[in-house]
């Protein structure tokens, strides 16, 4: 994948919030920018056939042994192209965790659309800002809080990654914890960002999400704001407020209708509720931030890739996050809005041959996170028609495969796979080989290929 001449250092500055003076949603044009690529020329959307697709990579990857794994370039940037269109001119931040390799970060930062990265540890933060020229990244929001001392020490040391760095925050203690490790006055202003709680609650007891900050209110956003803003050595410079419910949440899972439409009644009802709460609470923090004298927001973030037109829309946030819809893995087939291409695909090597009708792969069992279930499995995808063995499925060591493409498969054929998730297939391998038509035109690595485990 060749790296692209623009310079991620100088990413596309955000919308800033909501109420300060809006900016347009058109693409680029920031002061901070500079010259993005043009929209790619993309081939037309699945036009060839499954059996012509692999027969492409079987051509471009026939000198690899498995396992490895490959990143479509097509289909990476029609996935990217899809991702903006969709978004309407808000900008995009990029949630490394679904993309985990740097030059694929700075291929789609290089598009207009996308700036910024939203990180998910302190230390991948730093390791992204502190690169120089095409391999540095200025603006990192940390999605998550932190309490690793050592990050915090350095970023607090450090004024250029402090400036380039945003720390997520949801209560005080984490300011505490930060001023146990570098006391305000003999550190680097720091900048955070609010982690608002945008899952649905009906009554007491039903909560519909995922559990992450305990700030749901406008109040309670206010008043963590006022403190912050008050607290020397903080700056506020935004809030995000991540929708799981909707966006990480297939609202047509195949073969289950009626829970299709459970889903679509939960999401309708969510995204009501939260449209009205979302924007009283960025009025609630600003207006808590003008009595203080504090800076405005810089940005409000919200949203994933399964909802991305849909946050898009929303007055009050200026951008959107983005990732898994890059490489486009299992999970997100099952929306009615979008549908990403497999871009980034393994292959695993047949070795035995158990019985008529079987064969058995090396490994293969690269699991996904989240509440276990079939879901999480990667998908045989190539050969057609091959299913895991219900007693085993997909194994540490080895995949028994079922189906009628078993008995022409040899030893030593390969069989693809699709990832339920995105960046996580990147914990396997070191390199993805960058496949463009039947060629392989690059070799990049992942995280794991440059020594980093976050």
């Amino acid at each position: 994948m060749p790296l692209p001449a623009a310079h991620p250092a100088a990413e596309t500055e955000p919308r800033r919030a909501h109420p300060a003076p809006a900016q347009p949603r058109t693409r680029g044009g920031s002061p901070h920018s500079v010259e993005k690529s043009a929209e790619p020329d993309i081939e037309p959307r699945n036009h060839l056939s499954p059996e012509a697709t692999f027969a492409r990579l079987e051509t471009a990857t026939a000198h690899l042994e498995p396992p490895f794994a490959i990143l479509d370039r097509s289909a990476f940037r029609a996935n990217a192209v899809a991702l903006t269109r969709r978004a309407a001119g808000t900008p995009i931040r990029i949630a490394s965790k679904s993309v985990r390799c740097r030059t694929a970060l700075i291929e789609a930062l290089s598009l207009d659309g996308f700036a910024g990265v939203l990180g998910y540890t302190l230390p991948e933060a730093l390791w992204l800002a502190a690169g120089e020229g095409a391999s540095a990244f200025s603006d990192v929001v940390v999605g998550y809080p932190t309490a690793n001392r050592a990050a915090l020490k350095q970023l607090a040391d450090d004024e250029r990654l402090a400036g380039r760095v945003t720390l997520m925050i949801d209560s005080i203690d984490q300011l505490d914890l930060i001023d146990e490790v570098a006391p305000p006055g003999r550190r680097a202003e720091l900048q955070v960002c609010l982690d608002l709680d945008s899952s649905l609650r009906i009554g007491r007891r039903v909560h519909i999400g995922v559990r992450r900050s305990p700030v749901h209110t406008p109040a309670d956003a206010a008043v963590l704001a006022r403190r912050v803003a008050l607290r020397p050595g903080f700056r506020i410079t935004g809030v995000m407020s991540y929708e799981a419910q909707i966006a990480g949440v297939g609202d047509a899972p195949p073969g289950r209708f009626f829970r299709g439409l459970a889903v679509r009644w939960m999401q309708r009802r969510s995204w009501k509720e939260l449209l009205e709460r979302r924007a009283t609470v960025i009025d609630a923090v600003q207006n808590a931030l003008q009595q203080v004298g504090a800076e405005p927001l810089r940005f409000v973030n919200a949203g994933g890739t399964g909802s991305v037109e849909k946050t898009a829309a929303d007055p009050v946030v200026t951008e959107v996050a983005a990732g898994s819809g890059l490489y486009g893995p299992t999970l997100f087939d099952t929306y009615r809005a979008f549908t990403p291409r497999p871009a980034a695909m393994f292959a695993v090597q047949v070795v035995r041959r158990p019985a008529r009708g079987w064969v058995t792969a090396a490994g293969g069992g690269w699991i996904a996170s989240g509440p276990p279930g079939p879901d999480r499995l990667p998908t045989p995808v190539f050969p057609p028609n091959l299913t895991m063995a219900p007693t085993e499925m997909a194994g540490e060591v080895q995949t028994p495969l079922h189906g009628d493409a078993a008995d022409a498969l040899k030893l030593g054929d390969r069989v693809w796979f699709r990832h339920a998730k995105a960046g996580e297939l990147c914990e396997h391998v070191d390199v993805l080989h960058v496949v463009d038509g039947d060629r392989v035109v690059d070799v990049v690595p992942t995280y794991r290929g440059e020594g980093r485990a976050f």
